[in-house]
């Protein structure tokens, strides 16, 4: 994978606001924060078919490294951490003329995300790739590549999604989105930070000079 260069300035912060998003409505995760730079646009890439029952789909996002820039982390299937819980998609958001990082996390329903359509069920708004019945989880057809298991648990719902931008931030330039009441809400609920085979997935990413944006 090989992507446009960029020169990226940077600074680090913590609890710095990203628009759209009050102070009680954050998660206390520390912000990178790029002075000038976007975050490249949201690459084009192919769901993998998903493992087995039980998984979730995480999508692929930019990460920043204050060495190398920004890197690309692959949406990936993982373990959930409980039953009932859902993933909240990372994003960028630019705000007084820096980009700063929300990172994602796992909570009973899903937050603010920005706006950013990542596809595969995540279209900017909530979550409509599956959802949890009971104990099992249940799986849209219409985005989910169930295509070499065997998986009964599963619905067909049309996904429509009106946001055809690629743009990976929320905020002048890139998706005008600000939360709803419910994410409000969500975002003041319980929540847990990425798994340990999220994190692996970070780390082989960041270890991956292809994955850079100025590869």
């Amino acid at each position: 994978m090989r992507f446009s260069p960029y020169v990226i300035p940077v600074i680090l912060a913590l609890g710095v606001a990203v628009p759209g998003v009050n102070a009680s409505a954050q998660v206390a995760v520390g912000i990178t924060i790029s002075a000038h730079v976007a975050p490249p646009p949201l690459p084009v890439y192919e769901q993998p078919p998903i493992p087995g029952e039980g998984y979730l789909w995480t999508p692929g996002y930019w990460a920043f490294d204050e060495g190398d820039g920004y890197y690309w982390v692959p949406g990936t299937w993982v373990r959930p951490p409980r039953v009932g819980v859902l993933w909240t998609p990372a994003y960028w958001g630019f705000e007084g003329g820096v980009y700063g990082f929300h990172a994602g996390y796992w909570g009973p329903h899903i937050g603010f995300y920005g706006g950013i359509n990542y596809g595969f069920g995540y279209g900017g708004v909530g979550f409509e790739g599956g959802r949890w019945d009971g104990d099992h989880f249940a799986y849209n057809r219409s985005v989910t590549n169930i295509s070499n298991t065997h998986i009964t648990n599963v619905y067909n719902k049309t996904v429509v999604v009106n946001n055809s931008s690629r743009a990976a931030f929320n905020g002048a330039g890139g998706v005008q989105a600000r939360p709803t009441a419910a994410e409000e809400e969500a975002a003041k609920q319980p929540h847990e930070e990425r798994t340990a085979e999220q994190t692996r997935n970070l780390d082989a990413a960041k270890a991956d000079p292809q994955m850079r944006a100025s590869a």
